[in-house]
This record gives C-alpha cells, structure tokens and sequence, in this order.
C-alpha cells in the first residue's frame, strides 16, 4: 500500500504501460484520474478499454474517473487538474505516460508524422506536468511526477527517427523539472522502459524470427510487461523514493547494457 490515500493522474491510461500504472496505483492504495484519447464507445459513450480499466479499479473499492482529452492540446492539462480537484480535491502524483511511435523509415518521413509524435510526447508530457506542478505548489506539500521515458532516449532507431528525439525530450525534461521544483517538495523522475509488449509494437515483434532476435539480446531472457514498469513507477511516486528526484531509470531486462 504504497500509495494509500494518495490522487494520481495518469495519461494514456486505457491501454499498454499507462492501464498498468494505473491499476498498480490502485492496487497500492490510490484514487486514480485515468486520462485517455480515442474512439467514444457507443455504449458507453466513452473508450470500452478506458472503462474496463475504471471497472477493474472500482472493483478494488478505489475512486477512479475518467477524463477524456489530447494532452497534445495545451488546455488538457488544466482539464485533468480541474477535474482531479473537483473528484477528489486534491493531486499527489501525476504518470505522464501518454505517448505515440509509429515505426517508419526516416527518407520519407511525413512533417505531420514527426509534428504530431513531437506534440503527443513531449509537448504533451509538458504541458500535463506544468499544469500539475502549479497545483502541486498551491497545495504546498509536494508531490511527485513520474514519466514515461524509453530505453530509445539514449540509443538510435533506424525507424524511430521522430520517436527517439522526444523520449529523449521527456528524460530532459524530467531533469530540468526536477531542478526548477525541487524547492517546492515536488520530485520528478522517468522510466526508460526496454522492449515492452504493448499494442505500439505488436506487429514490428509479430514474426517468430524478430522475437527471438529480440529476446536474445536481453539478458534476463524475456520481453517487458507492462506491469514490470508500473511497479517501478509506483515506487517513484511513493515514500519509499522520498529523495530520489532527476533519476531516470531503465526497465529493461538488461537489454541497454548488453554490448556483446
């Protein structure tokens, strides 16, 4: 319970990493925002997978509500701390996961696919973060903001050229954000997850031939799942990492260091 009583903001949280970190921050404790963007539901009028994962968290008697929005547009920040405050009156921890990668050669790169892989990754994950901050400063006791960096921010992609550039973007930011709120209490870390099993890269691992390729680069033998990186951004967002703020962390089986 490592996040008892505690409001988290996640962003992308229908799907992937962001359902994961979601639901460990439920499981740990905490009343959760889950931020999502993408086709309404008709039944629902909202995401089916948004709402499976608000069900999956009212079942663990946690608050959770959903709150739709691109955090590519400036206002969606604002948007999620209105409403965090409005259900639940306050804001401890914000997951700035959201995040796109749609693999593609370099050579013919579009503008508007580099545009809005820049906007969703590191636009977005800056203006959510500044958005929280002022209202983690208001409230005057701290807090901490964790992002969704990538094992890519420090390695290339021959198809990842618009990609890298911005897990990069979010790694730095961290940094500087850790510097400019450190004195309000407010810490500020990334994760760098490796190769995890996510709908972003299920068709590039769909061959039995890549699979094993990949897998044979990481030493622990195994591809990431979504929830070996939510544990680790329950633990940054918890006590237990009380001084621990400018860290980015990988999550990858060992996958970085493995030169040979």
């Amino acid at each position: 319970m490592l996040l008892e009583g505690k409001v988290v903001i996640v962003t992308g949280a229908s799907r992937g990493i962001g359902r994961a970190i979601a639901l460990e921050c439920a499981r740990h404790g905490a009343h959760v925002l889950i931020n999502y963007w993408g086709r309404n539901d008709a039944s629902y009028g909202r995401d089916a997978a948004a709402t499976e994962v608000l069900n999956e968290i009212h079942a663990m008697r946690r608050r959770a509500i959903l709150v739709e929005g691109d955090v590519a547009d400036p206002v969606t920040g604002q948007k999620l701390v209105d409403s965090a405050i409005e259900e639940f009156g306050k804001v401890d921890v914000l997951a700035a996961n959201a995040g796109i990668c749609q693999f593609h050669a370099f050579l013919d790169l579009s503008p508007e696919m580099l545009e809005r892989t820049t906007q969703v990754n590191l636009h977005g994950a800056f203006y959510v973060t500044q958005a929280v901050a002022r209202q983690m400063k208001a409230q005057g006791h701290g807090g901490a903001i964790v992002a969704t960096s990538s094992i890519s921010a420090l390695v290339g992609g021959g198809m990842q050229t618009h990609y890298t550039p911005t897990k990069a973007g979010v790694h730095s930011l961290m940094q500087s954000c850790a510097v400019a709120l450190g004195p309000f209490g407010i810490r500020c870390n990334s994760v760098m997850p490796g190769t995890i099993t996510t709908d972003l890269n299920k068709e590039d691992l769909a061959s039995p031939e890549k699979l094993a390729y990949m897998k044979g680069r990481i030493p622990l033998g195994r591809l990431g799942d979504p929830q070996d990186v939510a544990s680790v951004v329950v633990f940054l967002a918890s006590d237990m990492a009380r001084y621990v703020t400018g860290a980015a962390l990988l999550v990858d089986g060992g996958l970085f260091v493995n030169l040979q």
